[in-house]
């Protein structure tokens, strides 16, 4: 990732770019294709009754409240990685976006403060939505946290034991898909969708590690790349978007509208040619970048298929 200040030429932009925006489709997926499937248990799912039709079947604040939540979360976790990667100083010489401490365009301190209180904008945004469904969203959102600055955070950080895909399919697949569908009906349905929005999620943190994986192997940060190496790296990306089509699959055996998804899958064939062909470092940028237009084509069209 890039240690260049120059390269972002004001503080706002210098900010903007910390927060690893392109990062934010991760956190907006879920949070679709969710309320996708809060709308269809809402509007006449299999044994739940018509409770509404039409647009009114979503609760459209709530929906609102699930992206503030899963937006927050994501950057604010952008921020703690950039602040604790930064102090233990594993983010010299990378590759990609900037990183404001290791390039001295921030304070750590001022970059802890802002992760804090992205944390504390997604946990406003969550304590509304506990106070109109259930309060066990107050755990979970809490746990949400917890693990979003833990991922490089603390003594033992689970992002250098190699556990970061792990956790991110079970927050950015299983919690944000279903939390986003429960705050809609408060109850669960056609849960297995979150499978491909998890996968998808995994895939984008490979490519990510694929590419930093020599410079995190000398700094010492253990992520899944660097214990399994490069060629099985490159095989569990590939893999994950195999598993993308399986999870599509599945959700079509109740909404068989869904398999319209299938169609975006063409996009995630020059990534997935790149990453065995060998590509590295710099040349891995470019598969980030489609691994994230393929999940937002992906989720788009997944949603589609389950309100059709």
């Amino acid at each position: 990732m890039s240690t260049a200040p120059a390269a972002v030429p004001g503080p706002l932009s210098r900010w903007v770019a910390g927060a690893r925006p392109r990062t934010l489709p991760a956190a907006a997926v879920p949070v679709v294709v969710g309320t996708a499937v809060g709308w269809w248990m809402r509007s006449g799912a299999p044994g739940g009754g018509r409770l509404v039709a039409g647009p009114d079947a979503v609760i459209w604040w709530r929906a609102g409240m699930a992206l503030v939540v899963a937006l927050a979360l994501q950057v604010g976790t952008n921020y703690a990685n950039d602040y604790s990667d930064g102090v233990r100083g594993t983010d010299r010489g990378r590759v990609g976006p900037l990183r404001l401490v290791a390039s001295g365009s921030a304070t750590p301190e001022s970059v802890r403060r802002a992760a804090l209180a992205c944390f504390g904008v997604a946990g406003a945004a969550g304590l509304a939505l506990a106070a109109s469904t259930t309060w066990w969203l107050v755990p979970v959102g809490a746990a949400c946290v917890v693990a979003g600055w833990l991922y490089t955070g603390g003594p033992r950080p689970y992002g250098y034991l190699g556990l970061g895909e792990a956790f991110v399919f079970l927050f950015f697949g299983v919690v944000a898909t279903v939390g986003s569908a429960y705050v809609q009906r408060q109850a669960f349905g056609l849960w297995w969708v979150c499978v491909p929005v998890g996968l998808l999620s995994t895939a984008l943190l490979e490519a990510n590690n694929l590419r930093d994986v020599a410079g995190d192997a000398a700094a010492g940060k253990r992520t899944l790349a660097v214990r399994v190496g490069p060629r099985r790296a490159r095989w569990l990306y590939v893999g994950s978007l195999a598993g993308v089509v399986a999870g599509i699959a599945g959700a079509a055996a109740v909404r068989p509208w869904a398999l319209v998804a299938l169609g975006a899958l063409p996009l995630g064939l020059r990534p997935s040619r790149a990453v065995l062909d060998g590509a590295s470092g710099r040349e891995l940028l470019a598969v980030l970048a489609r691994t994230g237009q393929l999940q937002l084509a992906v989720g788009a069209l997944l949603a589609l298929g389950i309100v059709l």
